[in-house]
């Protein structure tokens, strides 16, 4: 089991060391990817002009299912683009989102990025 657990961990490493690679050769043409996704955009959007939002204000705003939005909410957590905070009022849970210095980076990198494309398509 634990040459497995150690098999596991090594092949986790040799994925990141590609994805690093290939991160660098990414041409600066192409988009981040990570924001570029519909929901991850408007999740990122939403936040950037709100200075918190909870689970349900995402998901009404941006009409979306719970288990759609938490899959894209978790990817944009782990890129560290979002902050999470959970807690509980009574018995209900209680997450609330915001935006993270990174994230407002990657937004306006991502946005600048878009402008040159329309402008660079208009000439």
């Amino acid at each position: 089991m634990a040459k497995t657990s150690a098999a596991r961990k090594q092949q986790s490493e040799i994925r990141n060391q590609k994805s690093a690679i290939s991160a660098k050769k990414r041409s600066p043409l192409e988009l981040d990817r990570l924001i570029h996704e519909r929901l991850r955009l408007g999740i990122v959007s939403a936040l950037a002009v709100n200075d918190r939002l909870t689970f349900n204000d995402l998901k009404h705003q941006l009409r979306s299912t719970d288990g759609n939005l938490s899959v894209h909410a978790r990817k944009l957590e782990d890129a560290q683009y979002i902050a999470v905070e959970k807690s509980f009022e009574g018995r209900l849970p209680h997450t609330e989102y915001r935006l993270t210095p990174a994230g407002r980076r990657a937004l306006e990198k991502y946005l600048a990025h878009m402008e040159a494309i329309i402008k660079a398509a208009r000439n």
